[in-house]
């Protein structure tokens, strides 16, 4: 009788995790615009990885604008994404420089934040509750 792999063993794991993670992937906006694009959009939205489409909140993509410096507009890409490593399971990281200038200026971050070997690691519950805050424009993605 040939092997037949359990659902415990790492290869069986191991695929089942790659094929969730292109599931979760596929919600991610393909095509991030910059703010100043998405306050010019009549209806602002794009397209995800997966086809469909992707409305971001009016309301907040205008709190944003009027919120952060008109020199940030052509800079911020959106939406911020943030990424899942399964290495750290309490906190996901940031590598995007502009977004995190944006997070502080927006008094979500503070001051102090920086980069560590290009990643900036934010507890799950802070990157969850900008979430809640900001609905539609910050996105989480498997790393």
């Amino acid at each position: 009788m040939a092997y037949r792999p359990t659902i415990d063993d790492e290869s069986v794991m191991r695929r089942w995790m790659g094929i969730e993670a292109g599931r979760i992937n596929d919600a991610l906006v393909a095509e991030r615009k910059t703010l100043a694009r998405l306050l010019d959009e009549k209806v602002p939205s794009s397209t995800t990885k997966g086809g469909k489409e992707y409305a971001f909140d009016r309301d907040v993509i205008r709190t944003l604008g009027d919120r952060l410096p008109r020199e940030m507009h052509d800079r911020l890409w959106l939406p911020i994404v943030f990424s899942f490593s399964p290495e750290v399971r309490d906190s996901f990281y940031l590598r995007d420089g502009t977004a995190l200038l944006a997070l502080k200026t927006l008094g979500e971050l503070g001051a102090m934040r920086e980069f560590h070997k290009g990643r900036l690691w934010v507890s799950n519950a802070i990157v969850y509750a900008m979430m809640s805050k900001y609905p539609t424009v910050i996105q989480i993605g498997i790393g």
